[in-house]
C-alpha cells in the first residue's frame, strides 16, 4: 500500500503533532535583526561514501539573501523586471520550470544580459527554480513528457533549467537551489523525485528544498535513513490561515533550514496596519511594508520573496531592511526595535 500525505490536514492538526515528531524549540530572545542572516551559502552536507565520485566546484555557491526577486506571473514582463530588480541592487532571484506561472527562460536571458554588460557575475546571483509535479502545469506547455517515468520527469526538468542558466560554453551550469515546488501525492513518489534530485547535488545543484509544504513532509526529509541530502530550504506561505507558519518555522530553526517567505504582503493586511508595524515605520522613517519585512527578518532564519514591479519599491526595500537593521543595533533604536518585534511575535503566536 502507498502511503499518502494528508496535505489536507488543517495547521493546527499539524502543529499539535509536533510532540509526536519532535518539539521544536524555540527561543525568543532574538532582540535585534541579524545583520546578514544566510550570508553563508547552505550545502546539504553528503557523505563522502555516498558519492559515486568527487567533483570540483569551480564556482562557489553565492550567498542566499535576505530579499530574493519572485517571478511568479511576470509573464512577458519577466526579463525586463529581473534586469530591473539586478540593477537595483537584488542578488536572488526564485523561478520555476513551470510555464503555467513562470517564464524561466526569460529569467534566464536577464541573468544572461546582466551577466555580459557586467551588472553582476554570476558567483554574486543566487539562483532558485524548481521541480514542478505534473498536478500543477499547464498540460499544454510541460518542461517534460507527463506520462514518463517520475526519474525522467525531474531529468528533463533539470535539463532544461539547466540550459536556461548557461551563461558561458567554457563553464558549466549549475543552480545555487533546486526547490520541489510541492510534496508529491505520496511519500515513495516524493521521495522518488527527492532521490534523483539528490543524484545532482552538488555539481549541477548545490542545494535542495522544499515549497508548499507541511511539517511531517519536512520532517520526512530531516530523519528518513533513506534521504542523503538533507532540506536546505523551505518555502511557504506567511498569512494567517497557516498561523504564519510558527510550528514549522521554529523546526526550521532547530534544524538550521532557510525558511523563505511568500505572500509576505499581500497574505497580510491586519498585520500592515498592526501598531509594532506602523510604529517601526515611523521611528525609522520606513514605509510600513518595509518594516513588515524587516519584523519578518527579524524572526530568525527567513528570507523573504518580493515581487515587486516598481523599479522605487525595489530600491527602498533593499535599502530600507539595511535602515531598519542600523536602527535596531543603534543605541537608541534597540528597546524600540525590541518592543516592535515582541509585539509582532504576539500578533503571530510566536510570544
Amino acid at each position: 500500500m502507498r502511503t499518502t500525505f494528508r496535505f489536507w490536514r488543517p495547521f493546527s492538526s499539524i502543529t499539535s503533532s509536533l510532540s509526536s515528531i519532535k518539539k521544536a524549540r524555540v527561543k525568543h530572545g532574538l532582540s535585534l535583526l541579524c545583520r546578514d542572516p544566510h550570508r553563508q551559502p547552505i550545502i546539504s552536507p553528503i557523505p563522502q561514501a555516498s558519492r559515486p565520485r568527487l567533483y570540483t566546484m569551480d564556482a562557489k555557491p553565492a550567498p542566499m539573501p535576505k530579499l530574493l526577486y519572485g517571478t511568479a506571473w511576470k509573464k512577458d514582463a519577466t526579463a525586463d523586471l529581473v534586469l530591473l530588480a539586478l540593477k537595483a541592487g537584488f542578488r536572488g532571484i526564485d523561478t520555476a520550470a513551470q510555464p503555467r506561472h513562470y517564464k524561466e527562460p526569460l529569467v534566464g536571458a536577464a541573468v544572461k544580459l546582466a551577466i555580459s554588460s557586467g551588472i553582476v557575475k554570476r558567483g554574486d546571483v543566487f539562483i532558485q527554480t524548481k521541480f514542478t509535479s505534473v498536478h500543477g502545469q499547464d498540460m499544454s506547455n510541460l518542461p517534460y513528457d507527463p506520462n514518463a517515468p517520475l526519474e525522467e520527469q525531474v531529468d528533463t526538468s533539470v535539463a532544461s533549467s539547466l540550459h536556461n542558466f548557461r551563461y558561458a560554453d567554457s563553464e558549466e551550469p549549475y543552480i545555487d537551489s533546486l526547490v520541489l515546488h510541492s510534496p508529491m501525492d505520496t511519500v515513495e513518489d516524493t521521495v522518488t523525485v527527492w532521490k534523483t534530485l539528490e543524484t545532482y547535488v552538488p555539481h549541477k545543484i548545490r542545494q535542495l528544498g522544499i515549497s508548499n509544504t507541511p511539517l511531517q513532509v519536512v520532517d520526512h526529509l530531516c530523519t528518513s535513513p533513506d534521504i542523503t541530502v538533507r532540506p536546505a530550504v523551505v518555502q511557504n506561505r506567511f498569512y494567517p490561515a497557516t498561523r504564519w507558519e510558527v510550528g514549522l518555522r521554529a523546526y526550521c530553526r532547530e534544524k538550521s533550514i532557510a525558511f523563505q517567505t511568500f505572500w509576505t504582503l499581500s497574505g497580510n493586511p491586519q498585520l500592515l496596519r498592526s501598531e509594532p508595524v506602523q510604529k517601526l515605520a515611523a521611528h525609522t522613517s520606513v514605509e510600513p511594508p518595509v518594516a513588515l519585512y524587516s519584523l519578518v527578518l527579524g524572526l530568525g532564519g527567513t528570507s523573504i520573496l518580493d515581487g515587486t514591479t516598481n523599479e522605487v519599491h525595489m530600491k527602498d526595500d533593499l535599502k530600507g531592511i539595511e535602515i531598519v537593521n542600523d536602527y535596531a543595533q543603534s543605541g537608541e533604536g534597540q528597546s524600540t526595535w525590541s518592543a516592535c518585534l515582541g509585539g509582532f511575535k504576539q500578533l503571530i503566536g510566536e510570544a
